[in-house]
């Protein structure tokens, strides 16, 4: 840090030089983050002050959570007539450290495991370190979902939680809740459903899954409206079905204007919750029926298009997650990044994943399309 500081127009000629080395979005088809909503974006500036973590001080920005938890909840079939125990994180990894913290404390046990799918998010792996848990991964079947005789092998008088994802990072695909909650209520054991993705999807699309709040057996949900909710980057939400399991995670705060937290955050950031409830409310549950169905029928006409030179996915998508076979995988996606491309590879079996996101409109998939056909054909 310079001693006698630098001039505004210096930092800020410095600022856009750096942006400039930025990708945009627009070449992106490996990310599960897009441009935010303009009216987000206007609502996180506004807000950007605000910390719920000493909430007493910002009042509005409170209120401004709750009516946040109370969208997503509508979304979630949270139980009708009671407060969600639900609060706005920093997105899918804290949200998903916190409910395996639950699920660890709940349960009596100096060697803890859980059962997740073999295609849970990375973040699981740090929850494992960080927690101290032991990650049980089981095997997931034709579909990609995870197979429940796997999940019931692994499990033990230690096993303290089960996961399952509404949403797979690689594939889209949406593991079997309903057969999940069968198991973990006959075990007696904590459900997590990891919905960071497909929870501003499912409500969404045509074909009705058993995934949230109305399944039983499920303890707690991940959801990120930075995702497909088009927010400002952080923000996540993790409810609970019952507040006694949030309240395992409550700390006295005897020198804040609040009592306690159940964040893993000290300080959070009123302006994403502000950007979360001005997209919401703008859009509402038909514009955001809007957006989910255009990323659909581009997901469908990239599906079409790449048959039409050979190549198919490995799954049929269910959501706007596509994953294609494709011959020398690498030097495909070394082609696609010369031109211009960002794409990435899925771990199990090895595709090109492949992510339509809002920021993705049919003249930039046609045109990604006539690219990744020449890369086929060189």
């Amino acid at each position: 840090m310079d001693e006698a500081g630098t001039p505004i127009e210096e930092v800020i000629a410095s600022i856009e030089e750096a942006k400039k080395k930025d990708l945009t979005y627009d070449h992106i088809l490996s990310s599960m983050c897009t441009d935010p909503h303009p009216i987000a974006v206007h609502a996180h500036v506004r807000f950007i002050e605000s910390n719920l973590g000493d909430s007493g001080l910002f009042p509005g920005t409170k209120e401004i959570e709750g009516r946040v938890i109370e969208m997503l909840a509508s979304l979630l079939n949270y139980p009708s007539g009671t407060e969600p125990a639900a609060y706005l994180t920093t997105g899918g990894t804290e949200s998903n450290i916190q409910a395996v913290r639950v699920a660890r404390n709940l349960k009596n046990t100096d060697k803890p495991n859980i059962v997740i799918p073999a295609s849970a998010h990375f973040s699981f792996d740090k929850i494992g370190d960080i927690l101290r848990v032991e990650l049980r991964k089981a095997d997931v079947d034709n579909d990609l979902k995870v197979d429940i005789a796997s999940v019931e092998s692994l499990i033990d008088e230690n096993t303290v939680g089960l996961v399952g994802i509404a949403g797979t990072t690689e594939f889209g695909q949406i593991d079997p809740i309903k057969e999940l909650s069968d198991v973990a209520l006959r075990e007696g054991i904590y459900l997590h459903v990891d919905a960071a993705f497909g929870g501003f999807v499912i409500p969404f699309i045509e074909e009705k899954y058993d995934w949230n709040f109305k399944v039983e057996g499920v303890s707690s949900i991940t959801i990120d409206p930075h995702k497909m909710g088009m927010s400002t980057i952080p923000s996540g939400g993790l409810f609970f079905r019952r507040q006694e399991d949030m309240d395992e995670l409550s700390i006295d705060t005897p020198y804040l204007s609040t009592k306690q937290q159940y964040s893993l955050t000290g300080t959070r950031s009123g302006g994403a919750a502000a950007g979360t409830y001005a997209v919401l409310k703008h859009l509402g549950m038909r514009g955001m029926r809007e957006v989910v169905q255009e990323c659909i029928r581009l997901t469908r006409i990239l599906v079409e298009e790449a048959a039409s030179f050979g190549i198919y996915p490995v799954i049929n998508p269910v959501m706007n997650v596509v994953a294609l076979e494709v011959p020398d995988i690498d030097a495909v996606v070394v082609g696609l990044m010369r031109r211009g491309w960002r794409v990435s590879i899925s771990r199990v079996p090895r595709a090109l994943r492949l992510v339509i996101m809002p920021h993705i409109s049919e003249e930039t998939l046609r045109l990604f399309i006539d690219d990744f056909r020449d890369t086929i054909k060189g």
